[in-house]
């Protein structure tokens, strides 16, 4: 098996990464011991400890709040996002962000692609802060939040169980796979690079196994 040589680009005061050649290896994304290489956005300001902790066995423990977005500070571009989730309390809202970028924020979301975790409606995407694919949208004319709704019957488990994602990005296109359904896709996303974040809106929940994959 080939190594893959990983490439740097600084834009923006960030790094951006990307695989240059051969193949690649999935890559945890937590270190299991501190959030390193993450930092929080929160209204109001919070300290990390409030929203996020680290259990044993690297599970990642969230409060839900205050309002905010735990977000990677390196930028990613193609590649396969594996990412495990469950409830801890009554299901609630939350989601995953794609390829965020500076601009406008939404309230406190900032420019983002959300693949959606909400109980209920697991696989939906919605384009945060101005953000942009060809694809129409599912929810009514002028209605907010916009949405695009997952496009198979509902693949979420019930609430204590582990729900996985699997979510490919590559050259604009963007395809979403939960629990093994395949549930939604859009393309000419816009932008196609960017953080990866996780959203906090009032309700707990544990991550694991958050793994990346460059893709060539």
């Amino acid at each position: 098996m080939m190594n893959v040589k990983v490439v740097r680009m600084v834009l923006g005061g960030g790094a951006l990464l990307l695989a240059a050649a051969g193949h690649a290896s999935a890559v945890d994304l937590f270190n299991g011991k501190d959030f390193s290489g993450w930092e929080l956005q929160t209204t109001p300001a919070a300290p990390m400890s409030a929203a996020f902790t680290v259990r044993p066995g690297g599970v990642i423990a969230s409060s839900g709040q205050p309002s905010g977005f735990l977000a990677t500070t390196a930028s990613y571009r193609n590649y396969r996002l594996h990412v495990e989730w469950r409830w801890t309390a009554k299901p609630g809202n939350g989601g995953v962000l794609l390829h965020i970028s500076p601009g406008p924020m939404d309230r406190v979301w900032p420019v983002s692609l959300q693949v959606q975790t909400k109980h209920g409606s697991v696989g939906d995407i919605l384009p945060m802060a101005g953000y942009g694919f060809a694809e129409p949208p599912t929810s009514a004319p002028g209605a907010q939040p916009v949405i695009k709704a997952r496009m198979a019957a509902d693949s979420e488990l019930p609430a204590g169980e582990w729900n996985s994602a699997d979510i490919v990005s590559r050259d604009g296109t963007v395809e979403v796979t939960v629990n093994g359904a395949a549930q939604n896709k859009v393309t000419q996303a816009s932008p196609r690079f960017g953080r990866i974040g996780f959203q906090l809106e009032g309700a707990p929940y544990e991550l694991r196994g958050v793994a990346l994959t460059p893709l060539d």
